[in-house]
């Protein structure tokens, strides 16, 4: 018999507008610093939508608001380490 266990978590994902909230930027400007490679990358959730999950959006802005390729190492390098 297999034993499969499924964990699931609910985690916050925020529109573009609320992380603009968050930046004090407009909607547009979060776009823009997502194709630019400037901001944490989003998940795709839907045809053409896409959110951020909270959790990385309050890492990116600690880690100084960096690159989307440094996040994503930093990100990588903590999860190595723990």
């Amino acid at each position: 018999m297999s034993n499969n266990v499924s964990i699931v978590t609910t985690e916050k994902l925020l529109t573009a507008q609320a992380v603009g909230a968050k930046l004090s930027l407009s909607k547009r400007a979060v776009f823009r610093m997502r194709s630019a490679g400037l901001i944490c990358a989003p998940l795709k959730v839907g045809q053409g939508a896409v959110r951020w999950r909270q959790s990385d959006v309050e890492r990116w802005i600690s880690m100084g608001c960096c690159s989307k390729s440094e996040f994503e190492a930093r990100r990588e390098a903590e999860n190595v380490r723990q």
